[in-house]
């Protein structure tokens, strides 16, 4: 898969801060997404003690969930750990791993952030812009914002709220189990974004795209020999 860059990874903390406020004013969350046949799922996995990081991508059938094609690899991170700058550490393992594609997804969900972010540039939000893709944040947990629990049944929703704010919403996607915190990445709308998350769940909490994304890096991880854990969503 082939895509421009968008900008140099060789960054500073005030320099990586001060990109992330310039993108931020170039993140599209009006309705894009009308139909997609395929999506896609980004994960990555590490030791907060090591530099290694482990990247995958699954692209799946949207109305089957057949996988269609997985891709991974470990690499080595070259920005600090800086919770509200990870986009900066794990993205370009992420990306080398897109560009291992031989398959465009329609939309990508990321194991994290996206609007829902303190400076509302999330890692969903900083990938779609690389991408040119619609991409939502589909995280298991909530790093800002205030909200009322949704009711117990698949599909109720309440907003996430920040400052007044609607940055997400707190969807159930299964009866009874806990809600993901979802947010729009780039060229998404929310509502847009949780209604392909719903179509995407099928016997869990998470999309099935996203625990086969899951999966396969903790396959790199085992791979690798080290024991690492999830990157940490909640600060992307």
């Amino acid at each position: 898969m082939k895509f421009p860059q968008l900008h140099s990874w060789d960054l500073d903390y005030a320099s990586a801060r001060a990109l992330q406020s310039e993108l931020a004013d170039r993140v599209d969350s009006s309705p894009q997404v009308k139909t997609w046949a395929t999506v896609a799922a980004a994960d990555i996995s590490y030791n907060l003690r090591s530099p290694q990081l482990h990247a995958a991508v699954v692209v799946a059938d949207a109305a089957t969930g057949l996988v269609i094609e997985r891709v991974g690899l470990s690499a080595e991170a070259r920005f600090p750990y800086i919770p509200g700058l990870l986009s900066f550490r794990e993205l370009p393992s992420v990306l080398q791993a897109f560009r291992l594609l031989k398959n465009r997804p329609d939309v990508v969900l990321c194991d994290g952030q996206g609007y829902a972010h303190p400076r509302r540039m999330g890692l969903a939000c900083h990938l779609g812009l690389w991408l040119g893709i619609p991409t939502i944040g589909c995280a298991k947990s909530r790093l800002i914002g205030g909200f009322v629990a949704p009711g117990l049944q698949r599909g109720d929703r309440s907003p996430l709220v920040d400052k007044e704010e609607t940055i997400g919403a707190v969807v159930r996607t299964r009866n009874r189990v806990q809600p993901l915190f979802i947010s729009t990445g780039h060229l998404c709308d929310l509502e847009s974004a949780v209604t392909i998350v719903l179509a995407s769940v099928t016997k869990y909490r998470q999309p099935d795209v996203s625990r086969a994304t899951h999966n396969h890096v903790n396959e790199l991880r085992r791979r690798a020999g080290r024991p690492a854990v999830e990157g940490l969503g909640l600060s992307r």
